[in-house]
């Protein structure tokens, strides 16, 4: 993989208009992800951005490296074989909750669970936004849309849950109206070495407007986002309230002259426990989690497989393609 560390933002602007709705929260994640990469300092020619089908799979025509619009729900299995025959490359996987969740599913969570060496990012929108506002598998239960006019009575998905479900190796949150975060989310994702997986919260202002509201708007978001921070104590709310665990059943205290700061939970991202424990703080009392909640080291698919192959050769030498499709049993017909 080569650097290049004169690139800027604008390096990665294609020439390509881009068609979002105004006021998408696609345009966010497009522009934060345009800023981290100059500082990731990884040449063009070695980044990869591919996705399925929705609208934030037109993520790689914006993105002035290579990339790929594919099936839908099939860019999980596209990337594993790009990324198997050629490791180097920085791979990026762009999907929605419709993409990734629904047809995409299966695919998804074999991805996870092989620990491929790539980022995962899920626009997580709440809905279906291309097809014109259906409901999609993260809508809440009772969702009033065109194909579901009396209310869906499917249970959401909850998207970290099933990441951690799925043994990833890196689980995280953020969301299109805090871009600092996001970046700060983006880098660590290309940092790690296996599947990073990051749901990232997105304002489809057409057809969901104002889902997210409690987590980013100024007078909402301090009393129910719960930013996650390796080694220091669960503490929201300005500071007045704090998480404290009872065995493991989580708890919301006030901070006061009664609770100290050393009675909170720290933050252990290497603790699949208390990661899993997190993402159940959903649609509940308990605020919601913004952050890294799991990372751990394992061994990456195409190590794995390179190394088996090399040990093949080693054991029975490279072999012979024609050999191999005749078989032991084949006979040529005069």
């Amino acid at each position: 993989m080569e650097l290049d560390t004169n690139l800027t933002a604008r390096d990665f602007n294609s020439d390509q208009e881009v068609k979002w709705c105004p006021g998408c929260g696609d345009y966010s994640i497009l522009k934060q992800m345009q800023s981290v990469l100059p500082e990731i300092g990884i040449a063009r020619k070695d980044l990869v951005f591919i996705s399925g089908i929705g609208c934030s799979s037109r993520f790689p025509y914006y993105m002035n490296t290579y990339g790929m619009h594919s099936i839908h729900g099939r860019a999980p299995a596209i990337a594993t074989g790009l990324k198997a025959t050629n490791p180097d490359l920085s791979l990026w996987v762009i999907t929605g909750d419709g993409d990734g969740l629904s047809i995409g599913g299966n695919h998804l969570m074999h991805l996870l669970r092989r620990n491929v060496d790539l980022n995962v990012l899920l626009f997580n929108n709440e809905i279906y936004g291309l097809t014109k506002g259906q409901y999609s598998p993260t809508s809440e239960s009772g969702k009033r849309t065109k194909s579901s006019p009396l209310g869906s009575v499917d249970h959401p998905f909850n998207p970290l849950a099933l990441a951690l479900g799925a043994d990833a190796t890196f689980v995280a949150r953020s969301i299109d109206r805090d871009p600092k975060h996001l970046r700060e989310i983006l880098a660590k994702s290309h940092q790690h070495k296996g599947t990073s997986f990051v749901e990232v919260y997105q304002n489809c202002n057409v057809f969901n407007d104002g889902t997210f509201l409690n987590f980013s708007d100024k007078k909402l978001k301090d009393q129910n986002i719960l930013h996650l921070e390796e080694g220091k104590a669960l503490i929201y709310a300005n500071g007045s309230k704090g998480i404290r665990l009872n065995g493991l059943k989580p708890e919301i205290v006030d901070l006061d002259a009664s609770v100290s700061e050393s009675e909170l939970w720290i933050h252990d991202s290497s603790d699949a426990t208390k990661a899993y424990l997190l993402s159940r703080f959903f649609d509940n009392e308990f605020p919601r989690p913004f952050g890294i909640f799991y990372q751990e080291a394992r061994a990456v698919y195409e190590d794995l497989m390179l190394d088996q192959i090399e040990e093949s050769q080693n054991r029975f030498g490279e072999g012979d393609l024609d050999e191999l499709l005749e078989g032991q049993r084949s006979w040529i017909v005069d």
